[in-house]
């Protein structure tokens, strides 16, 4: 699926967006990670850690395929979004249980972030151009 140069840029943003991401979770950021492990999932903290660490190394592979993976661009952007997606209970969990971490301090910045989430969604699968491959899929 062809991308214009704009789309490219976006792309390798993202990437490089959740390769940083991904290296926060791994060393300077775990604590703050473990915030958005969701509540239902056991508080043991090494298991709180352990799934920290994984979806670092997750965010840290995928960040890196959105980069130099370009010819299965639309495979790694509808992963990406499926992604953001399995992480989203997370983010509820930081809100409904009011868990202060990366200066989300009030109900009201993380009731914001909330709605950040589905524009991650729309970036990794636009930049990719997953969107209109889904779109023109869903037509046929």
């Amino acid at each position: 699926m062809k991308t214009n140069l704009f789309q490219k840029i976006m792309r390798i943003l993202l990437g490089s967006f959740m390769t940083l991401a991904g290296i926060g979770h791994l060393t300077f950021q775990r604590e703050e990670f473990q915030a958005q492990v969701p509540r239902w999932l056991p508080s043991d903290p090494a298991f709180m850690d352990f799934v920290v660490l994984s979806s670092g190394i997750v965010e840290i592979s995928l960040g890196l395929a959105m980069i130099f993976l370009w010819k299965h661009q639309v495979k790694v952007g509808i992963i990406l979004a499926v992604f953001y997606v399995l992480i989203f209970p997370g983010n509820i969990s930081q809100y409904t249980n009011e868990i202060s971490a990366f200066g989300l301090d009030t109900n009201q910045k993380r009731l914001i972030r909330l709605f950040f989430q589905p524009v991650l969604i729309l970036w990794a699968l636009w930049s990719t151009g997953a969107l209109k491959y889904l779109l023109n899929r869903k037509q046929k």
